[in-house]
């Protein structure tokens, strides 16, 4: 019991000083029993309340697949790459009018981001698809004023990144998944995830916040998850997005057996303490998976969340998703 107390204690201070918690304290606190889980949850929650940007508030972002399917690459979550065999709908670059369209609805609904996402390995080149995609987020800029247009594109070059940063971008999402000397098996082996971790620092260079996180449910280990974490605070970014795998019919993964809830809220909570005064966003299988536990997960660390529908599954109404955040305020 007081070796409990004590990695409680570690994560308390945090709340003291601001200070991240160490990596060792992190893999001991993973191994807290069930019954104090709640105790390391509502150690992270008053961190978050304290140090991270807009406290009281949440960070709410949506996204549209702008472009869909085909893809090369073989990650093994995703049912849009063509490796697999998922059932989903397949399109080419959409138009500047259908962007529009789903950037007002968002605007409508009080969404402040709005994410433009194409399928595929990224954009090396400045190339006629390329530059489609730059006039999208001036069109946004001109006919949406006030709202923060980024982007999720996959690996760019020098060239890319500046154009992306002379357009306006206010956040670029571009994901390590999982701790990077796990990428190459449990996530693709079509590219590596050095190719991301650079684009991240073309990213930085360029003076873009950087959008990076990671999925849990792929087959890591709990260490893992934390190695993950601490590579986030080696990059520095911004937001962190942490998903949980959705098994999707057709990928590698459709078997996976569902995450332990309270695995999940350790991650979130220890994601918070590595990360005090960063945005840590819960994304994909929030409402499809964690559902009644979903409330917990936002009481656990994070001060942002993914709304709207996903790239290929379902997500939950912005409306709803407003009266939802109204009640988490309640705790904070």
């Amino acid at each position: 019991m007081n070796q409990i107390h004590t990695l409680l204690s570690a994560a308390c201070r945090v709340l003291e000083t601001g200070e991240p918690i160490s990596r060792d304290d992190a893999l001991r606190l993973a191994e807290l029993p069930g019954e104090f889980v709640l105790d390391l949850a509502s150690a992270a929650n008053r961190v978050k309340n304290r140090y991270a940007s807009g406290t009281g508030t949440m960070h709410a972002c949506s996204i549209m697949n702008a472009k869909s399917g085909v893809c090369a690459e073989n990650c093994r979550f995703c049912a849009q790459s063509r490796h697999n065999n998922a059932n989903i709908e397949v399109y080419d670059l959409v138009n500047e009018e259908s962007v529009l369209i789903e950037a007002r609805h968002s605007v409508a609904e009080g969404v402040s981001h709005f994410g433009i996402v194409t399928s595929g390995y990224g954009y090396k080149l400045m190339n006629i698809e390329f530059q489609r995609v730059l006039a999208m987020i001036d069109r946004l800029h001109a006919e949406l004023p006030g709202l923060n247009v980024c982007a999720s594109l996959g690996v760019l070059s020098e060239e890319t990144a500046a154009a992306l940063a002379s357009h306006g971008i206010a956040h670029y999402n571009i994901n390590i998944q999982v701790a990077p000397h796990r990428y190459g098996e449990l996530i693709a082996d079509t590219h590596g995830v050095e190719e991301r971790i650079e684009t991240i620092k073309l990213l930085k260079k360029n003076n873009i916040s950087v959008c990076c996180g990671g999925i849990m449910g792929v087959g890591e280990t709990m260490a893992e998850r934390i190695d993950m974490i601490f590579a986030l605070q080696d990059l520095d970014v911004t937001v962190i997005p942490l998903n949980v795998l959705v098994p999707i019919d057709g990928t590698p993964l459709a078997g996976n057996e569902p995450l332990c809830v309270s695995d999940i809220v350790k991650t979130f909570a220890i994601c918070r303490l590595a990360h005090p005064s960063k945005i840590i966003k819960f994304a994909a299988g929030r409402e499809t998976i964690m559902k009644d536990f979903q409330g917990l997960l936002m009481l656990s660390g994070a001060n942002g969340f993914l709304t709207g529908g996903y790239l290929t599954t379902r997500g939950r109404d912005i409306a709803e998703d407003r009266r939802f955040t109204a009640q988490i305020a309640c705790f904070n």
